[in-house]
């Protein structure tokens, strides 16, 4: 589920099946059949609009006005139904008065059979003549759907019943209003929020954090539990746009079973949807849920419901006694019930699970174990061991150029070991979101493209140092100037890669403390590196005092030197100590999230 990060992507269109008024312009043969628009919500119950006719009575070949009037609305679709058998196609044809207003549509095999708007210009009343076929059934019964904005609307207004003449009365009362009625299923608001008792031996619970407490604030949680023939599901979590959970076969957004709870006007709608890809949900025009209740206190949104374990009448609903990745999702809905990518990635079960089978109570995470591999490596690699690996080069090669490791100056073969590290930890960490993507991200802004060169100039660097020229070579002076700057770019170019990745949605770090945090980091580098650079200045001033004789100086410089060791090592121990807790700081918001 999203089901970005990138706060891209507002979700203009929730719907393309059976819309009113998704579908300004009217043309919604697709509602022919339920009359029910995709918008996402249910029906109100009690209508605010009326429809009338200029007689009770009619014989083939007849014209009967009709007329649709009430406070202001956008959309409309006005069918003439067998009033016995609402669910029958609709029958006869409609004649237009006013072609700026409404337009005739096909429904079924029935020319002109329905009449709906050409815009959403707001209305108050609609006249069109409705004309009786040769086989017309006895009774007929005009039906309306009117929204009056995006997600208010009522389905299946019944209008009054006109019969041919002589015909029979009914021996039964006609179920018109119930019919209408049934259409929208009673929504309730909850008395009191949830809580996780019965997790994990009554029911299967989903929290995030882990065994957090539903009333908490910040608690997200995701409850089925399985009731005879159907499942109980309850979702609670802080969001004052929609809460989300979807069913899926892989741990991708796409070919999905969704349900969604979505506020709006102090209200929270509760529906159903298909996802395809990563394009907006696809909002199904009938509801196969019921005993839907919500809650909004304080900013947590709780909604309930109940559907059946198999719906073989709905397509895209998933059988909920099979294993699937559950996806937990919340984001931001704007005016009239649209809603927005969410904001951070979802929670997602680390396996497949089967709801209806045994209960358990388990978290999720909302990054993929390759994405926190990669941004620990990156992490453990450009805080520490270059950072480290450039202060040893630059600051103790006067301390350390009498002790020797393996032959070799320590200070080189420290620098050498920790630059070889960086180049290691950065190579295999670099290929992890490419396995994790299967390629090429085209969400991740310019995260990949200064990572992949940040990676070349990893490379570049070793490879450039193996054809380093001899200490006093004339090119010596000029590989010294480029290795410099091929490591600070490649440095800088990091720092700015990670500030980027810390807010990406597979890895979405705690904000604003990581900004904040990574800023610590480099002020801290900084400081260390000015202390250094200030300390070694003092010591060749020191030098300039006590001799001004070339030779001299350069071996005063070494006796200088000698005597900064202690304070160099100090500084070095207290560099990496700070190293190791900004590390830790990283890596422990990585484990959590």
């Amino acid at each position: 589920m999203e089901l970005p990060g990138l706060a891209f992507a507002v979700w203009m269109f929730i719907c393309f099946c059976a819309s009113v008024d998704g579908y300004p312009s009217g043309k919604i043969r697709e509602a022919c059949t339920s009359m029910i628009p995709c918008h996402g919500s249910s029906p109100r119950l009690s209508p605010e609009h009326t429809i009338t006719v200029n007689g009770t009575e009619f014989k083939p070949g007849d014209n009967i006005e009709v007329h649709l009037s009430g406070p202001d609305f956008e959309g409309f679709f006005i069918q003439a139904r067998d009033a016995e058998h609402l669910d029958s196609p609709a029958v006869g044809s409609f004649m237009l008065i006013d072609r700026r207003l409404s337009q005739l549509l096909t429904c079924g095999h029935t020319k002109n059979s329905a009449v709906s708007h050409t815009s959403k210009a707001k209305k108050k009343y609609i006249k069109v003549y409705w004309i009786a076929p040769g086989d017309a059934p006895k009774r007929v019964q005009f039906l309306a759907t009117v929204v009056k904005k995006y997600r208010t609307f009522w389905v299946k207004i019944p209008g009054p019943v006109v019969s041919q003449r002589n015909a029979l009365s009914p021996t039964t009362p006609l179920h018109a209003t119930s019919e209408a009625i049934s259409t929208s299923r009673p929504v309730s608001s909850l008395p009191k929020p949830f809580n996780a008792s019965g997790c994990g031996s009554m029911k299967f619970c989903i929290r995030n954090p882990s065994k957090c407490d539903p009333e908490s604030a910040s608690c997200f949680f995701l409850s089925f539990q399985q009731e005879k023939t159907s499942v109980f599901v309850e979702m609670s979590g802080p969001s004052e746009g929609y809460l989300a959970f979807a069913l899926s076969h892989d741990q991708w957004m796409g070919g999905d079973d969704a349900y969604l709870c979505v506020h709006e006007d102090h209200h929270v709608h509760v529906s159903t949807a298909y996802l395809k890809g990563r394009s907006p949900p696809v909002l199904d025009s009938e509801n196969a849920l019921e005993d839907v209740s919500w809650r909004l206190v304080d900013g947590v949104l709780q909604c309930s419901f109940r559907r059946s374990i198999r719906l073989p009448a709905y397509k895209e609903r998933f059988n909920l006694d099979a294993s699937y990745y559950i996806f937990l999702a919340d984001g931001e809905a704007t005016e009239g019930g649209l809603i927005h990518k969410h904001h951070h990635q979802p929670l997602i079960t680390n396996g497949v699970y089967n709801v209806t089978d045994l209960p358990q109570d388990i978290g999720g995470s909302r990054s993929p174990h390759l994405i926190k591999a990669h941004g620990a490596l990156m992490f453990v690699a450009w805080i520490t061991s270059v950072s480290i690996g450039v202060i040893v080069a630059r600051f103790f090669k006067p301390v350390w150029s009498h002790s020797f490791l393996f032959g070799k100056e320590m200070w080189f073969q420290v620098h050498r070991v920790l630059m070889l590290t960086t180049v290691m930890l950065t190579s295999i960490s670099f290929v992890l979101p490419f396995i994790y993507r299967g390629g090429w991200s085209q969400q991740a802004g310019f995260h990949p493209y200064l990572g992949c060169t940040v990676m070349a100039l990893t490379i570049f660097q070793p490879l450039m140092a193996g054809f380093r020229p001899s200490r006093h070579a004339p090119r010596r002076q000029l590989f010294n100037w480029f290795h410099w700057s091929t490591g600070t770019t490649a440095r800088i170019l990091a720092v700015v890669t990670m500030f980027l990745g810390m807010d990406l949605p597979a890895l979405d770090l705690p904000d604003p403390w990581d900004a904040y945090t990574m800023i610590g980091f480099v002020a801290w580098h900084v400081s260390i590196d000015v202390v250094l650079e200030i300390h070694s200045y003092c010591l060749i001033r020191k030098v300039e005092v006590i001799e001004d004789d070339r030779v001299q100086i350069l071996q005063s410089l070494t006796s200088a030197e000698a005597e900064g060791r202690l304070f160099k090592q100090i500084v070095l121990t207290i560099y990496v100590c700070g190293n190791i807790i900004f590390l830790s700081a990283f890596l422990a918001a990585i484990n959590q999230i």
